[in-house]
C-alpha cells in the first residue's frame, strides 16, 4: 500500500492540551496577573499570527472583519491593522459599542464602519466583495445564545459566499461543550490561541470549525491545573505505542481472552478477535457458546476456541490472560449472566467491558465500582449505554463531563463513543480523539474497537491509554482503507497493521514555527 496517498492527519508539536472556556480565561488571567505577560503583547501576537495564517491560506487582497466589543474583537482589529500595513484593503465592521478610533489600529488606514449605519444590502455587499471575512464577534467567554445584534452579524457572515475565519472559536459556539444555543458562524478556518478549545473539538460545533489551526502566542508553559483535557494526536499515539522486545514469543507480547458471542452472534467475537490479532496481540482465545464453534474457528482460525460451558478452561484462560474483553455479542440470557460473573470474578488483570456486559452492569448484575476497586477496567459505552450508567445529575450532552463523572464514581476508565470519542481515566486529563469520521458509523465497529483496545491492554498499556490509542489506530486504519461510506469493520482490521507501522510524519503546509496544531475539516 502507498501510505503517502492516505488522508492527512492532524499535525501537532508535542503534547497538545485542550482547554474549556473557563480554563482559557483563567489561564489568560494567570499569564497576565501572576506571570506578568502584558495583555497587549498576547493580543498583538494573536492577531499577527492569525494574519500570517490567513495570508498563507487564502492569499487575500481585501479583508473584512466583524468586530465585537471584547478581546476577540481586539484580536480581529490587530488582524485587520496588520493586513492593512501589508498593503491589503481592510475594513472593520463594528457590531458592538466600540470606539471607531481604537488605539489597536495604530493609525493604519483600516476603514471602520458600524453595522447600524449599513443597510442589509450594504453589509452583504461588503462581505461578498471581500476575499476573507474575519469573525471577531464573540469569544470563548460567552455563554448562551448570541444577542440580536451579534446574531444578525453571524447570519450575514453565513449568508455570504466569502469564507469566514473564526478567531479562537466560531462565534456562537460554547467553547467548553461545543453546544450551539443559537446562531453560529460556519467557519472555513478557525485559528485558536495557545490551545484548542474543547468545544471546537466536539460536535455539534466541530462541524462549524472548518480547518482548525492553533498558534502559540507567548503564553507561559501550561501547568497540569491549566487544563483537564489532552488531544490524541499522531505524535501522542506514536509515543505511547507498545514496543516488542527483539527476543520474545507469543506469550510475552499479549495474551488476550475475548468472551461473548451468544447464540447466533458469533460475528461479534470474530470481529473482536481479528482486531485483537491485527493490533498486535500474540495469542487470542475466544470463549463463546458451543454452537458458535464452527463459525468462529472458520472465521478466525488463528484464535483458540473455549466453549462457554467448560468452567475449568474458562478459569484457566481467565487467570492466564494478560487482558480480557467481555461483552461483544454476549447477550443477556442467564447463561450470559453466569459467564460474565465468572470472568469478572477471577484474576486481577485488566478487563474491558463492552456492549451487553455494560447493559448487565446497568441492571445490577455486576458492579463496576467493585470490579474497578480490584482491577484495571476500561468500559466502552455508546450514548444509549451511557444513559443507563451515568448519574442522573450529569448532562449527557457534555461528553467530557459525563465520561469524567462515570470514571470517577466507578473507579474505571471510560471510552465514551461519539464523534469524537473521549476517554476519561478515574483521575487525570480526559483524552479527546482526533480520528473520528462518519465512515465509522457501521454495525460491528464497536466490536473491532474493543478487540484493538483489548490487544493494547494485553501488551501492557493502561486502560485509558489503550482506549485512546485504540481509537487512534482504528480511525487511522479507516482513513488508510479509504472506503468512504462503504467502510466495514473488516476493512478497519485489515488496515490496523498499516496504522501500527506507519512511518510518515504528520505535517502542516503552514511554514510557521508558532503553529502547534493543524487539522483538516472533519468529514
Amino acid at each position: 500500500m502507498n501510505l503517502d496517498r492516505s488522508p492527512p492527519r492532524p499535525f501537532s508539536r508535542g503534547d497538545l492540551v485542550a482547554q474549556t472556556g473557563r480554563e482559557a480565561s483563567a489561564f489568560d488571567a494567570r499569564a497576565i496577573q501572576e506571570v506578568g505577560v502584558p495583555q497587549p503583547v498576547l493580543m498583538e501576537n494573536a492577531g499577527r499570527s492569525a494574519a500570517l495564517v490567513i495570508q498563507r491560506v487564502f492569499r487575500p487582497s481585501r479583508v473584512v472583519g466583524l468586530v465585537g466589543g471584547g478581546n476577540n474583537g481586539g484580536d480581529a482589529l490587530v488582524v485587520l491593522r496588520t493586513m492593512a500595513a501589508w498593503g491589503l484593503e481592510s475594513t472593520a465592521i463594528l457590531v458592538a459599542e466600540r470606539d471607531a478610533e481604537d488605539p489597536l489600529l495604530h493609525g493604519w488606514p483600516v476603514r471602520v464602519v458600524r453595522d447600524e449605519d449599513l443597510s442589509d444590502a450594504d453589509l452583504s455587499g461588503l462581505l461578498d466583495g471581500a476575499d476573507v471575512v474575519v469573525d471577531g464577534v464573540l469569544g470563548t467567554g460567552v455563554r448562551g445564545a448570541p444577542r440580536e445584534r451579534q446574531a444578525a452579524a453571524i447570519h450575514a457572515m453565513n449568508a455570504s459566499s466569502t469564507p469566514a475565519v473564526a478567531l479562537d472559536i466560531p462565534s456562537g459556539v460554547d467553547a467548553t461543550s461545543g453546544a450551539r444555543p443559537g446562531s453560529t458562524v460556519d467557519a472555513a478556518l478557525t485559528i485558536s490561541f495557545g490551545a484548542p478549545k474543547t468545544g471546537a473539538l466536539l460536535h455539534p460545533a466541530r462541524a462549524r470549525v472548518g480547518r482548525h489551526v492553533t498558534v502559540e502566542i507567548g503564553f507561559p508553559p501550561l501547568l497540569e491545573s491549566d487544563s483537564a483535557a489532552m488531544v490524541v494526536t499522531p505524535d501522542f499515539a506514536r509515543r505511547h505505542l507498545p514496543l516488542r522486545e527483539t527476543d520474545t514469543h507469543k506469550n510475552r507480547v499479549g495474551r488476550l481472552l475475548i468472551a461473548g458471542g451468544g447464540m447466533g452472534m458469533a460475528g461479534a467475537v470474530i470481529l473482536a478477535a481479528r482486531a485483537g490479532f491485527q493490533a498486535g496481540a500474540g495469542l487470542v482465545q475466544v470463549c463463546s457458546v458451543p454452537s458458535n464453534r464452527d463459525a468462529i474457528q472458520a472465521g478466525i482460525p488463528e484464535a483458540i476456541f473455549i466453549p462457554s460451558d467448560d468452567a475449568a478452561s474458562i478459569f484457566e484462560a481467565s487467570v492466564n490472560a494478560d487482558a480480557i474483553v467481555v461483552g461483544p455479542g454476549l447477550g443477556t440470557s442467564q447463561e450470559s449472566i453466569s459467564l460474565l460473573a465468572t470472568i469478572v470474578s477471577e484474576g486481577a488483570q485488566p478487563i474491558l467491558l463492552d456492549a451487553d456486559a455494560l447493559n448487565l452492569a446497568a441492571v445490577g448484575e455486576i458492579s463496576l465500582a467493585e470490579i474497578g476497586a480490584r482491577r484495571p477496567v476500561l468500559i466502552t459505552p455508546h450514548p444509549g449505554e451511557m444513559a443507563r450508567l451515568a448519574p442522573e445529575t450529569v448532562d449527557l450532552d457534555s461528553p467530557i463531563d459525563v465520561a469524567r463523572a462515570v470514571a470517577s464514581e466507578r473507579s474505571v476508565s471510560v471510552l465514551f463513543k461519539g464523534a469524537p470519542s473521549v476517554v476519561a481515566p478515574p483521575s487525570g486529563p480526559v483524552l479527546i480523539d482526533t480520528q473520528s469520521s462518519s465512515d465509522l458509523a457501521v454495525a460491528g465497529m464497536g466490536d473491532t474497537l474493543a478487540g484493538a483496545c483489548g490487544a493494547l491492554m494485553a501488551q501492557g498499556l493502561p486502560p485509558h491509554l489503550s482506549g485512546a490509542i485504540g481509537l487512534y489506530l482504528s480511525g487511522r486504519a479507516a482513513g488508510l482503507a479509504a472506503r468512504g461510506a462503504g467502510l466495514t469493520p473488516s476493512d478497519v482490521s485489515d488496515h490496523l497493521p498499516d496504522a501500527l507501522t506507519e512511518t510518515t510524519v504528520a505535517a502542516t503546509d503552514l511554514p510557521f514555527p508558532f503553529v502547534i496544531f493543524d487539522a483538516e475539516a472533519p468529514r
